[in-house]
């Protein structure tokens, strides 16, 4: 099955949500016309990754975060996906039932209904105040499984691994941090490895890797905000059927744990 991707590639601004938001409002209008099947922002892109700036800490960063049940921000996004028949990939700092603040992507559905959210699991030194997530789920689509890991996430490889191993044939990572050569060899790894197609969501590069390690997508052209794909998912299941597969091909009774 081929899906098109949109992979929007924009600096937002720390800590300002009502100009980043006006940002994406303005991206997904001209986006409407590529008539993509989902649609990645960069990681924390509503709050600009404000995490980062030295004056936040657990307590004031709430401040920054939402609630995507009712948000106004959260909720002209799944307006615009439902208006659109379109996924959407949404990075935010999100505010956690029971107090606390984690670094999330939140999945939008084809109708705008909130299909589930993924809350990065390995949180560096300027992440610490983020509450780390404590699951590696996959989603089910029309388009069938997939996955998503959030920027330091991708760096591990067991993240990708778990997800290829419970049917993702695509990840979706949105992230703020490193990119660049030595990026492109680590996503190039991690989808030749596990046989499955990345699409790494950067503010400075759009780039989408594919089951056999080679990249579809390098895009780091300053004078766009996005950048599309087309992917066909088929790829990932020719791949996986081979008599040498790596998944099938796995030593399990060998790994350390």
């Amino acid at each position: 099955m081929k899906i098109r991707l949109a992979l929007i590639r924009q600096y937002p601004k720390k800590g300002d949500l009502e100009s980043n938001h006006q940002c994406l409002t303005g991206i997904l209008e001209e986006i409407t016309n590529h008539k993509p099947d989902l649609v990645i922002t960069p990681e924390c892109f509503l709050d600009g990754y404000v995490v980062t700036e030295a004056h936040i800490n657990h307590e004031n960063l709430e401040e920054y975060a939402v609630r995507p049940e009712d948000s106004k921000y959260t909720t002209h996004v799944a307006d615009w996906a439902s208006a659109n028949s379109c996924w959407v990939i949404y990075g935010c700092s999100r505010k956690v039932p029971g107090g606390g603040v984690s670094n999330s992507a939140i999945i939008f559905d084809r109708e705008g209904g909130i299909h589930g959210n993924y809350d990065k699991t390995h949180c560096p030194a300027h992440d610490r105040s983020f509450l780390p997530g404590n699951a590696l789920p996959v989603f089910e689509s029309d388009f069938g499984i997939f996955g998503v890991v959030i920027c330091a996430d991708r760096r591990r490889p067991e993240c990708i691994r778990s997800l290829a191993l419970q049917g993702a044939r695509i990840v979706f990572n949105p992230t703020y941090g490193n990119y660049g050569e030595m990026n492109n060899c680590l996503m190039r790894t991690r989808s030749f490895e596990n046989e499955l197609f990345i699409a790494f969501t950067h503010p400075a590069q759009s780039l989408v890797t594919d089951p056999s390690g080679k990249t579809l997508l390098d895009d780091s052209d300053e004078n766009t905000a996005f950048s599309i794909c087309e992917v066909n998912l088929a790829d990932a299941n020719r791949r996986r059927a081979r008599d040498n597969s790596f998944l099938k091909a796995r030593r399990s009774d060998l790994y350390l744990r």
